[in-house]
């Protein structure tokens, strides 16, 4: 039996069943962290349109002690803009990973989806992406599952 890169049998019968049983709580986890970054992220870009982009309280700008610290603030604000894009654009990409994973379609993309919940800084919700994540990179380097998954 030959194998193509990657490891996927180029032919043979395939148990997607159990392969497609392995995988589905893990895959319904990365949904469900990926729509609370997607959420998350939603909110912190809703706010900082609402806010005007400043949220720096008025008490804060009068005070003369403060004047140093001011430019700062509205530079880690902005970053926090980006980072809310960023953080946006991974969920996305961690949800759509984790739908091609529970149908058993595109493994490098599941791969990468678990990846992306498993970054502290700029995954979807790490509280649950870290676990769900490494569960998900272990369900998919069963050999069974990794056989599983169409080419594409």
């Amino acid at each position: 039996m030959d194998n193509f890169p990657g490891g996927f049998p180029d032919s043979g019968p395939r148990n997607t069943g159990a392969a497609r049983q392995e995988v589905n709580t893990p895959a319904i986890l990365l949904m469900v962290t990926a729509g609370l970054g997607i959420a998350g992220a939603l909110l912190g870009i809703v706010q900082s349109a609402v806010l005007g982009g400043s949220q720096i309280p008025p008490e804060m700008l009068n005070d003369p002690n403060m004047a140093q610290v001011i430019p700062w603030i509205e530079r880690a604000q902005s970053f926090g803009i980006f980072g809310n894009l960023v953080t946006l654009a991974l969920s996305g990409l961690t949800f759509f990973g984790a739908l091609k994973m529970k149908n058993l379609e595109n493994y490098g993309l599941a791969i990468a989806a678990s990846i992306i919940a498993i970054l502290p800084c700029f995954g979807p919700c790490c509280c649950i992406g870290i676990p769900v994540g490494i569960w998900s990179l272990v369900v998919l380097n069963k050999p069974e599952v990794k056989s599983a998954f169409t080419r594409g």
